[in-house]
């Protein structure tokens, strides 16, 4: 399959950061989902294409990812690759940081209206997302774009009753005011929950999954893990955001779905239950958020 022409290149560590990837983690002992990932975005020199993603991430007992795309060409990518591949369903949308920049250059509607054909253009296409809030990378004067496209979003999944993935970073209030005003879809995801207890009360409140990635590995997010512990374990989802958020020990390098076995294990280990038994819940969650029949 053709790599799309996208690249990630971390800033974080700097010049030191280590790109080499990450072996291959000790297999779960029942399947489960990534249910974002983002296989379209090279990071560094490295690329996994899908058939070598997936053939690593089943090896280890993750037979089945969630291509999110999160622009117009990732978006028609994330369909073509979810109709290609029969281990992967897509979600398609305009995300919240690239609102803004398309509305600046008078093609938000155009690429809202885009996002929409390519929704019901497959069955493949599950998801309506990532869509939501970002302040932290985006200023006062890109809210009004951002909300736009969150409402035009939302009002898709509930035409198509596709899932709604969300992306909330610094915006906890204001997802929620959106989704009170438009109305919670019957799927909705948070993905990479980045809130506290209360904030997943209160997104559980309006039946909302809560979707983890690495950072409930990382030391300081506390307030992560005690979302985790708080949530029933009939809503609780698991994801790489990959090439993003790579879990412990291996923060800052390439993240792939073979990497979710890491995550899955601290969620268990926080939750205080058997691994084999949050497998099952994940997989069993995934399914109804995201609709079974695939890939198995």
């Amino acid at each position: 399959m053709t790599q799309p022409a996208r690249s990630r290149v971390s800033a974080e560590f700097g010049s030191t950061r280590d790109v080499r990837r990450p072996p291959l983690p000790e297999p779960l002992p029942v399947p489960v989902v990534d249910n974002h990932c983002h296989l379209d975005i090279q990071d560094g020199d490295s690329w996994l294409d899908p058939a070598a993603a997936l053939e690593l991430s089943a090896s280890v007992g993750v037979p089945r990812i969630v291509q999110i795309g999160c622009d117009l060409p990732g978006a028609a990518w994330a369909v073509e690759t979810a109709t290609t591949y029969d281990a992967i369903v897509a979600g398609v949308a305009i995300h919240p940081n690239e609102a803004p920049r398309l509305d600046a250059v008078g093609r938000l509607d155009e690429g809202l209206t885009e996002i929409g054909r390519l929704v019901v253009s497959s069955p493949r296409v599950r998801a309506v997302g990532e869509t939501g809030l970002d302040y932290y990378r985006t200023g006062a004067e890109g809210i009004a774009a951002q909300k736009r496209s969150f409402a035009a979003h939302i009002a898709m999944a509930h035409r198509y009753d596709k899932t709604l993935v969300i992306h909330d970073r610094d915006a906890h209030e204001d997802v929620l005011a959106m989704l009170d005003e438009h109305g919670t879809p019957n799927r909705t995801v948070l993905h990479c929950f980045s809130g506290d207890a209360d904030f997943a009360r209160a997104c559980l409140a309006r039946g909302a999954y809560l979707s983890f990635a690495g950072t409930v590995t990382f030391k300081n997010a506390q307030g992560v893990r005690e979302a985790l512990a708080v949530a029933p374990i009939d809503r609780i989802l698991v994801e790489t955001d990959a090439p993003f958020l790579t879990p412990m020990p291996h923060r800052g390098r390439p993240n792939a779905s073979y990497l979710i076995p890491t995550t899955v294990r601290t969620m268990a280990e926080v939750r205080g239950v058997g691994l084999e038994q949050l497998c099952n819940a994940i997989d069993a969650n995934t399914d109804a958020a995201f609709g079974g029949g695939w890939g198995r």
